[in-house]
């Protein structure tokens, strides 16, 4: 009898720590915002973000991480898959909504690498990673389910718009199919907040009337779409979701949620309680509404009993859009803080970008910062760790675990060189301190040393031959190796391309050969 319940509490013993490695995990993903426009990086900010602060102070502000790319699609593929999205066909730019899926469906994501270890998987927000919805603008059949979208790499539910505002078919989907259907055509309208524009009624009832009005693209777009709407709704629909899996989760099988935000990026487009808000305009009222739905996930989290053990990811998916600059001549903000430019940028200001991680249950000496260097592209690596998965050899390819930073004050962790890409196919390469940032076009070779010169001012590679000949070499080898990290190389989905302008066809052909 006492061996009995000897091995009970050893088996209870052991799904306790199980399921303090295996906690809830919540990514948050903003929409162009820079790294200044969290109150707790710059503290020159013109508004309060309390509880992205709160992220901050009870977890790890890492001040030295990045997304991948400068835009909205090729980020969210490194963040999910783990490789860099220039590897795909995607070279430049970003897609549509209605366009093919830049992740196949036998591509290892988070979401599908937590659901096949038990978890239970939910995307609401943003995908902009391209989805088949049938039919043509005008000629849609609503009654057929969408394909090649969230539900097809990985998660068990999805609820949100396909892109950006800007971009056609604004509906609200949940599960494969669209909720009320985008009948209707708007295109874009003045925003007396900011710069930019609106998604709102009245619509018109022919793309040929929405064009002959505002002189703009068509946009599909349902009768109860409202662009004020879409905060509001992910976060209702995640604490629904996660309402229905909290006791599930609280007997040892977790969740996992993908929270990907509209804001702030345009339509900049604040509900009326946030007006008078913060003292950088609309743009930072919408700053501030962003903050209080993240403060809607932690209320949830505490009043649920989930708090301890979820991990939350906060971070955006570039720099900040062009109006950075109107809000440092207007109102003395800088959205990027201290870094060069913002979105689209090769630049530190179009993807060095908050990066906060709280877990109350799993990291030791909250409250810390580490200026280490460290990717979104991590995520993926850092989770299987954390989970006590292993990647196989042909996923997360560029994607190296950062799990010792949350769990050791002092730890370690050196990452391996990072690459970054902007807009139009420039690379650079980041090592330690040094970056060298590649020719493209009829732009030259410009190296920076980020420790003295964060802000991207003076450019020393004349100076430091030998650092740029070594980062080249480096940077030569991630990209025709297919991978960044140790194991057998990897083939890129294309052949060579012209931002490659270091490297000839020839040579490339022979690396990639070799490899």
């Amino acid at each position: 009898m006492k061996f009995s319940a000897l091995i009970l509490l050893a088996l209870i013993f052991t799904v306790f720590l199980q399921a303090k490695d295996r906690p809830n995990i919540i990514v948050i993903y903003t929409d162009d915002q820079g790294f200044g426009d969290v109150s707790a990086l710059n503290p020159e900010a013109k508004f309060k973000t309390p509880n992205l602060d709160r992220l901050a102070k009870e977890g790890v502000s890492f001040t030295n991480g990045h997304s991948s790319d400068t835009v909205c699609t090729p980020s969210r593929y490194g963040l999910l898959t783990g490789r860099y999205s220039w590897r795909t066909r995607l070279k430049t730019g970003v897609q549509g909504a209605d366009t093919p899926a830049l992740i196949s469906n036998d591509r290892m994501t988070l979401a599908s690498l937590l659901k096949d270890n038990g978890y239970q998987t939910a995307m609401v927000g943003k995908w902009h990673l391209g989805m088949d919805i049938p039919g043509t603008m005008g000629n849609r059949d609503f009654s057929q389910p969408i394909k090649d979208m969230p539900l097809d790499v990985g998660f068990d539910y999805f609820y949100g718009i396909p892109a950006s505002l800007n971009y056609g078919y604004l509906a609200w989907i949940e599960g494969r199919y669209t909720k009320v259907p985008p009948t209707q055509y708007t295109a874009k309208k003045p925003n007396d907040r900011h710069m930019d524009y609106r998604i709102l009624p009245p619509y018109f009832e022919t793309a040929k009337e929405a064009k002959a009005l505002h002189g703009a693209v068509p946009i599909e777009v349902a009768p109860d779409f409202v662009d004020t709407e879409c905060l509001q709704r992910f976060v209702d629909k995640s604490i629904e979701w996660m309402s229905g899996k909290a006791e599930s989760a609280k007997a040892g099988r977790p969740f996992f949620l993908y929270l990907p935000f509209t804001s702030p990026h345009y339509p900049v487009a604040p509900r009326p309680e946030f007006w008078g808000q913060g003292d950088a305009g609309g743009y930072g009222e919408f700053m501030v509404e962003t903050d209080h739905h993240v403060g809607r996930v932690l209320e949830y989290l505490e009043k649920s009993g989930l708090d301890a053990n979820t991990m939350i990811f906060y971070s955006s998916d570039n720099g900040p859009e062009r109006s950075w600059v109107e809000r440092i001549e207007k109102f003395d903000h800088d959205s990027s803080g201290i870094y060069k430019e913002g979105k689209r940028s090769i630049y530190e200001g179009g993807h060095r970008v908050p990066f906060l991680v709280r877990w109350p249950g799993g990291i030791k000496e909250p409250g810390r910062s580490w200026d280490g260097l460290v990717g979104q592209i991590d995520l993926l690596s850092t989770v299987a760790e954390m989970i006590g998965a292993k990647l196989p050899g042909y996923a997360g390819e560029d994607s190296q675990s950062f799990y010792s930073v949350l769990r050791k004050a002092n730890s370690s962790h050196k990452r391996l060189p990072l690459l970054n890409h902007a807009i139009g196919g420039r690379l650079s390469i980041t090592e330690g301190i040094w970056k060298l940032i590649m020719p493209h076009e009829k732009l030259n070779y410009e190296l920076y040393n980020l420790a003295r010169d964060p802000g991207e001012e003076s450019n020393v590679f004349d100076g430091n031959p030998e650092i740029a000949k070594r980062l080249e070499k480096k940077i030569t080898q991630i990209v025709c190796r297919g991978r960044t990290t140790k194991g057998l190389p990897q083939s890129n989905d294309t052949g060579y391309w012209d931002d490659l302008a270091w490297l000839t066809e020839a040579e490339y052909n022979k690396s990639t050969t070799k490899n």
